[in-house]
């Protein structure tokens, strides 16, 4: 059976990237990796929609974060933690561990934190060096409005620094435009390639504080990786295969436009949705983003169960729901480089096998509702 991938990272990679990644190894110190990584680097500014430096690590997207925080923080710094799941939760960890003092600001699972909560956070607490938000929470699916807590945070000295992990490349994202001052992403989402990179984007803001900031981290202090890129060239030995690779997958966002994949992110997004509801299902996030659907189990449904017997029968992998929520919800990606009749066969799938278990729903009324609104949605 095809095994057909719809989790939320890692992703589908398409074949041109793939093929780049079976090519021989070449030396990282060339001529050909420096400006291989210099045409990244300016096609990854096109992404993030900046004009800033953007770093490329040899990490996971939490190596980014973990870049960032060790970058910008001293120990017992103050700080706002926007926090609405298990991304979020993921931040306080790694800044738990840098020694920040952290005031959270924490909304249930599939809420979103909403800009009055931030600005409030921010008018209580003028001293914070920091805001952390999620762009996109991809354990609950919620979208947070980024751009507003830009307007929050950019008249004050604090930063604003965001994981943009799932989201950069799925949904709206103008780092300049909306004042983020430090984003994170990584490879294996939206930019469509296997997991093993980290980008992070750095503002003249942030580089003012990082310079005033002591050196806290080897590996991931971020002063490195700017003194190396003047010479279109990394501090550590890069994974220089996968940036390679990297390549071949932002050509072909620059090629469909980057306003033209948001808007093609979004049509997906509210066709899945719209099937969900046909179905007699329920949307869990309350402000959904376009990386991926996230769907509440039913009761009397065996969430995990349904989804071993999805990927057995038909061969769609969707993801469980994380920690407290495992059984709880089903995660359906539609990010990178995945279509909307891929999606449309995941909705097909899901709905015979609730058929098959019992669940009351007519089978092909998601089907037609995703239809129906993909086509409304041009």
């Amino acid at each position: 059976m095809k095994p057909r991938l719809f989790t939320p990272g890692p992703t589908p990679v398409p074949e041109e990237t793939l093929l780049e990644l079976a090519r021989p190894v070449t030396y990282h110190r060339s001529a050909e990796a420096k400006a291989i990584l210099a045409e990244v680097t300016e096609d990854l500014k096109y992404v993030f929609r900046t004009a800033n430096p953007v770093f490329t690590l040899t990490s996971s997207g939490t190596g980014g974060m973990e870049a960032a925080v060790s970058s910008c923080l001293a120990a017992g710094e103050k700080v706002i933690l926007l926090t609405a799941g298990r991304w979020g939760e993921r931040w306080r960890g790694v800044l738990k561990a840098h020694g920040a003092n952290i005031v959270a600001v924490e909304v249930p699972y599939g809420k979103a934190v909403t800009p009055e909560m931030a600005e409030a956070a921010v008018k209580a607490n003028p001293d914070a060096k920091a805001v952390f938000a999620t762009l996109s929470e991809t354990s609950t699916g919620v979208g947070h409005d980024v751009a507003a807590f830009g307007k929050i945070v950019a008249p004050t000295e604090a930063l604003l620094i965001v994981d943009g992990i799932s989201g950069l490349g799925a949904m709206e994202c103008r780092v300049d435009e909306w004042n983020i001052d430090v984003c994170v992403t990584g490879s294996q989402k939206a930019l469509m390639l296997p997991p093993g990179l980290a980008f992070v984007s750095v503002s003249d803001k942030a580089w003012k504080k990082m310079d005033a900031t002591p050196v806290r981290n080897f590996y991931f202090d971020l002063r490195r990786y700017r003194k190396s890129q003047l010479e279109s060239d990394t501090p550590f030995t890069p994974a220089n295969t996968l940036i390679r690779a990297q390549r071949a997958s932002l050509k072909r966002i620059r090629t469909e436009g980057i306003e033209n994949l948001w808007a093609r992110h979004e049509r997906i997004a509210k066709a899945a949705r719209a099937a969900v509801r046909a179905m007699g299902l329920q949307n869990f996030a309350e402000r959904p983003n376009s990386a991926l659907t996230v769907i509440s189990v039913p009761a009397g449904v065996d969430g995990s169960g349904t989804l071993k017997k999805l990927e057995k029968q038909y061969g769609y992998k969707l993801a469980d729901g994380q920690d407290a929520m495992k059984g709880k919800i089903w995660r359906l990606s539609h990010m990178g480089y995945t279509d909307a009749f891929e999606v449309l066969g995941a909705i097909s799938a899901l709905e015979l096998v609730l058929a098959e278990g019992g669940f009351n729903l007519q089978i092909g009324s998601g089907v037609a509702a995703f239809q129906q609104a993909y086509a409304a949605g041009k």
